[in-house]
């Protein structure tokens, strides 16, 4: 059985990163529904997510997109997260919003427009070295719309030239993460479709280079757990953006959709030591709360994928091993059902009250009175997001 003092270390361990983008006006391309009280620079995003610390203990990480989150002194900004228990995490880059990019970002048949991509990644760079941020996450929504639109093997080749160049630019202690997507805005080819694509990528560039699996970007009935185990076994799982979505797009939030498959996720990386900081897994919330409200939205986030990995690491291995060796099925699956079904809330209230963090996060949040004093103070927030 698993030791409770050893699953109460890996929880009170656990470092779960959030998005600046989560706490501002953002949403569909359809339409963003303004909310009263969202901040207004990257200085308030980071407010808001020190709360998320506050109240959860597990958040301490901060995601930055550029240029939504461009400021002129990145270390003042670094600062201002440090003087508030964070510190800025990954630097995403945006290669999808400039009308240039309307046939590819460092795709594009026009070596113009890939030269302006490839800068915009390497000012990524230079900004990961003002806040000292060890990850570049990079999403391209690069592909085509018709066939013979453009060369298929022409447009991956261009896309390995720049991130050839990009993965030199990276100092020691710093990583590139690829991003895959299915589909969408490309209906015909996507240019990084597939975790097969990155990975083929990010093995000829180096350690430096690993994969990011997005929980929403993949086919209805993909074995994403599979795709996760596998990439671990090599040394090529960077981190996750976690979200949920119920037909083709993303952006709900985590385990919304099929908590499910979020414990089947994290069965696999606690059983392959994922969890442990050696192997570098970074898990990370890509998310957009377009009609919920933001901050008790990313709590409720974080506390949901705190209680997938509880019930992955109740999982009872020595006897999930021994059904396997023997062939026992039915075994083997009620090993993993009997985790998954145990209610782990008690479990996770008690190792909160031990860190002397309140046991419900959201209540402690809206008893804060951190919303009714935003919503007052602050005017004209500004969208983080596409600008719908």
């Amino acid at each position: 059985m698993p030791d409770i003092a050893a699953v109460k270390a890996a929880l009170t361990a656990q470092r779960i990163e959030t998005p600046s983008w989560g706490y501002g006006n953002s949403g569909t391309r359809f339409k963003v529904f303004a909310q009263a009280g969202v901040p207004r620079d990257p200085y308030e995003k980071l407010d808001d997510a020190a709360k998320v610390h506050e109240f959860t203990g597990v958040a301490p990480m901060v995601a930055l997109h550029i240029p939504w989150d461009r400021v002129d002194d990145y270390t003042a900004l670094g600062a201002h997260a440090n003087e508030r228990g964070l510190e800025l995490g990954a630097i995403n880059s945006n290669v999808f919003q400039d009308d240039d990019y309307k046939l590819g970002s460092v795709c594009h048949p026009d070596p113009r427009v890939r030269r302006k991509a490839t800068d915009h990644l390497l000012e990524c760079v230079d900004i990961m070295d003002a806040t000292g941020s060890s990850d570049l996450k990079l999403w391209f929504s690069d592909g085509t719309n018709y066939p013979g639109q453009d060369d298929i093997v022409g447009r991956q080749e261009r896309l390995a030239e720049a991130l050839a160049e990009v993965y030199e630019r990276l100092g020691d202690d710093q990583r590139m993460l690829l991003e895959y997507k299915l589909f969408e805005p490309a209906f015909y080819t996507t240019d990084v479709p597939d975790w097969g694509t990155a990975y083929a990528h990010c093995l000829k560039l180096g350690p430096k280079a690993q994969v990011v699996v997005d929980t929403g970007h993949h086919a209805p009935g993909t074995n994403i757990e599979f795709i996760v185990a596998f990439l671990l076994s090599q040394g090529k799982l960077g981190g996750f953006d976690f979200n949920s979505r119920f037909y083709a797009d993303d952006d709900l939030m985590v385990g919304a959709a099929d908590p499910f498959q979020l414990f089947r996720i994290l069965h696999e990386v606690a059983k392959n030591r994922g969890l442990e900081a050696e192997t570098g897994v970074a898990f990370m919330l890509d998310q957009c709360h377009n009609i919920e409200a933001k901050i008790p939205a990313v709590i409720r986030s974080v506390m949901n994928v705190q209680e997938a990995t509880a019930k992955a690491l109740l999982v009872d291995l020595d006897a999930l091993g021994e059904a396997q060796r023997s062939g026992d099925v039915l075994a083997a699956n009620a090993a993993l059902m009997d985790a998954y079904n145990t209610d782990v809330r008690p479990l996770l209230r008690e190792v909160r009250e031990e860190r002397g963090l309140a046991p419900d996060p959201v209540a402690a949040y809206q008893a804060s009175g951190w919303q009714e004093h935003i919503v007052a103070d602050r005017v004209g927030g500004t969208q983080a997001g596409w600008g719908a």
